[in-house]
């Protein structure tokens, strides 16, 4: 049987860090005691690093830059859709002219 993924909130990771961070715990001994990977341990400790507080957003709470990312993405394929049914549209119109 396949194991599932686990999930952890934004207040675990924070906490975690800070264990490393502040605590002076080694990511190993923090990653032991919490039951984690040491290089998930890691990696979050350098997400909260580069991001601060805007670390670890979640599902429903994507920082803005990636929110405007998904909104042009989605622009960009609705233009392209509507640029390929007119091309069509075009191609069967001078067709019937001829």
């Amino acid at each position: 049987m396949a194991r599932q993924r686990r999930t952890y909130t934004r207040e675990f990771k924070v906490e975690a860090v800070k264990l490393v961070t502040e605590k002076g715990y080694s990511v190993a001994e923090a990653a032991r005691s919490l039951d984690i990977g040491e290089t998930l341990l890691r990696s979050w400790k350098q997400a909260f690093e580069n991001e601060g507080n805007h670390a670890f957003p979640g599902h429903g709470n994507p920082p803005a830059i990636e929110e405007e990312l998904r909104q042009l993405r989605a622009d960009n394929k609705r233009l392209l859709i509507e640029r390929d049914i007119l091309k069509k549209a075009a191609a069967f119109f001078a067709r019937e002219v001829l």
